[in-house]
């Protein structure tokens, strides 16, 4: 079975393929490695330097023939979409409409959708936040994720395209770029290895899910390979604040600095944590690495990265 990844040189999507390709599936990947890296796809799949925005998409899609889709290609900056709202519903709603269309026009038996699900619902009535919760985004990227979802939907109905939305929680470990605003995780390792101050944004107290990034990945191989359609959350339902994911990565990492404090940034929501009970059930889906642990694999990562760059 071939298997078209979007975004499958970024950090989850590299994974995704990773994990597709031990399963035995042939991995076709489609990237503008905009934010991926060339390095992160894997060696036994086929990469194309591909915008999902772009007509030879259509091009991909008529020489690979893929049987289902990975959606992962996106815009993921939660900020920079308040900044920018049209660039992100560029990327998020009409790329994943062109994507769409190619999946209509080529026969795509299934999708798989990467979702939110940390900025979509936005400041939570309860917690742990189910299925059920009311939706009301409070960034553009919320918003956008969101509304591919609907498309998905018509899509399924209008031309029997089946799906699985995941929507997932914060997503941390190796290949996460520590450069951009989001993956906090990464961004800590590496400032905390170089010497470099961390900034909390808020007082500390702002809570995030967060979830080890192979866990994500066999959640995408159980959802390609299992017959339940729909959408579930992703997530170990755990609440962590700013402060203690700070805590844990500089246990990690070693050392004894401070962080940094600066005002709340445009569009974050304030508290977050996912019920997967649909997903256990459902999918048979369940995280296995702790958030020490992860952190502690994250961590090795940026510090065999560092030295190697110190040589």
């Amino acid at each position: 079975m071939k298997v078209l990844v979007t975004g499958g040189a970024g950090f989850i999507g590299s994974h995704v393929s990773d994990r597709l390709l031990a399963d035995g599936y042939q991995v076709v990947i489609v990237d503008n490695l905009s934010t991926g890296k060339r390095e992160n796809a894997p060696s036994k799949a086929t990469l194309y330097e591909v915008d999902i925005r772009e007509e030879a998409l259509r091009q991909v899609f008529a020489q690979e023939r893929p049987d289902a889709v990975v959606h992962h290609a996106a815009h993921i900056y939660v900020t920079a979409s308040v900044r920018e709202p049209a660039h992100d519903a560029s990327v998020n709603i009409l790329g994943s409409l062109n994507l769409l269309e190619c999946c209509r026009k080529f026969a795509v038996r299934k999708i798989i959708y990467a979702g939110t699900g940390g900025a979509m619902f936005g400041q939570a009535k309860y917690l742990p936040v189910d299925e059920q919760h009311p939706i009301e985004p409070i960034s553009p990227y919320g918003v956008s994720k969101h509304t591919v979802e609907h498309y998905l939907h018509t899509y399924k109905v209008n031309h029997d395209i089946d799906y699985v939305v995941l929507r997932y929680p914060n997503v941390y470990g190796p290949r996460q770029d520590p450069h951009g605003e989001a993956g906090v995780v990464a961004i800590f390792a590496l400032a905390l290895l170089n010497g470099r101050p961390c900034t909390i944004f808020g007082d500390g107290t702002k809570t995030r899910d967060y979830c080890y990034v192979t866990d994500i990945a066999e959640a995408n191989l159980l959802a390609l390979n299992g017959q339940a359609s729909g959408i579930y959350n992703l997530g170990r339902g755990i609440e962590v604040s700013d402060l203690e994911i700070f805590e844990t990565v500089r246990e990690a990492v070693g050392v004894d600095t401070e962080p940094r404090y600066a005002p709340v940034r445009p569009g974050e929501v304030e508290r977050i944590a996912l019920d997967a009970s649909k997903a256990r059930r459902e999918l048979g889906w369940a995280w296995q690495v702790d958030l020490r642990e992860g952190v502690k694999r994250a961590v090795e990562f940026y510090r065999a990265q560092t030295e190697r760059k110190g040589r």
